[in-house]
């Protein structure tokens, strides 16, 4: 899941909420959402091999 923040970067975030603190896991800052997207890819692959 993939949010714009107000600085303008991209901000990558689990799917599924953190049960101990009730909020999306942070799994990185991006400077354009391309490379946001890439990494969310590399991530689905790396929960699955």
């Amino acid at each position: 899941m993939i949010r714009k923040l107000a600085s303008g970067e991209y901000r990558l975030y689990s799917r599924k909420v953190n049960p101990k603190t009730g909020k999306r896991r942070n799994l990185g800052t991006f400077k354009s959402r391309a490379a946001a997207e890439k990494h969310e890819r590399a991530v689905q692959y790396f929960k699955r091999h």
